[in-house]
């Protein structure tokens, strides 16, 4: 499939999405949707002020406190390109994030306006997404094998029905890919993660990227599993193991290499440790 023509465009903007502007540009992300829809074996959502990674946040913003949010950090120095919905739960999975993004889109109109999901959803809401001005979706894909996908998920909540197993992993997949494929058609730029997970889907990562990549994806972010929930004593990646993958995967598609798996309330500039905050642990004066 070809290359989504406006790919050169967002990602000159997007420092989740390209790795030049990484320490030079920011984005704040706004913790508005905190149910999630599926359980991943790695994840375990928290509100808390500690801890420094996805699924967390301090706090469950509502719609106005996020756009004052918004405000006083662009008022601030630092500048800022990307306003993000990624947690604590699943964006699609809160009626919030879409009116949020319409919000955002009228009273902040130059932000590139970003959301991550588990992708179960993203049929359903596609045509949603599109018209609310969205530009990015990462969608988060652990699996395209049954076989292993079974491992990492459980509790597939669609529709008023909780799904497990084979069925539920199935459902899961074919709207991760349906959504895909619907998302790039529509010209929005999609970014698909990975958790990497030692013994379980550490030689199947390539052949996610080749079902993406066929299905319109953009780019790749391979991620060293975080050891928590039903993986918690499993090995965390070692750089070299994360740096040879993400070789043998760049020559399907492009791969980001600077993402420092952030919390679900994060602003700033993500590659500049002393310019990059959370909701919660970061003073007002750093607005």
């Amino acid at each position: 499939m070809r290359e989504n023509p406006n790919f050169s465009h967002i990602t000159k903007l997007h420092p989740c999405f390209n790795e030049k502007i990484h320490d030079k540009v920011g984005r704040i992300h706004i913790p508005i949707a905190p149910k999630c829809n599926i359980q991943c074996g790695f994840c375990t959502r928290s509100l808390n002020k500690e801890e420094n990674r996805p699924g967390v946040a301090s706090e469950i913003m509502s719609i106005d406190r996020a756009i004052e949010h918004i405000r006083k950090v662009t008022e601030g120095d630092q500048p800022i390109n990307v306003v993000g919905v990624a947690g604590p739960g699943d964006s699609l999975y809160n009626e919030d994030t879409l009116k949020l993004f319409k919000r955002v889109g009228i009273e902040f109109p130059e932000m590139i306006l970003c959301m991550s999901t588990n992708g179960l959803l993203v049929p359903d809401y596609a045509d949603e997404i599109i018209s609310s001005g969205v530009k990015t979706v990462t969608i988060t894909i652990n699996a395209v094998d049954p076989e292993i996908g079974v491992q990492i998920y459980d509790d597939i909540h669609y529709k008023d029905k909780i799904y497990h197993g084979r069925e539920g992993f199935e459902l899961l997949l074919k709207n991760q890919l349906k959504g895909v494929e619907l998302l790039s058609q529509a010209g929005i730029i999609v970014k698909v993660n990975s958790v990497l997970i030692p013994g379980v889907n550490d030689e199947h990562i390539f052949d996610i990227a080749l079902e993406v990549k066929r299905r319109g994806a953009s780019l790749m972010n391979i991620l060293p599993l975080i050891p928590l929930n039903k993986f918690k004593g499993y090995p965390r990646p070692s750089c070299g193991e994360l740096s040879k993958l993400r070789d043998e995967v760049e020559q399907i598609i492009p791969v980001f290499r600077a993402c420092t798996q952030c919390r679900a309330d994060a602003f700033g500039i993500p590659g500049k440790h002393e310019q990059d905050f959370s909701l919660g642990v970061t003073p007002s004066s750093h607005y």
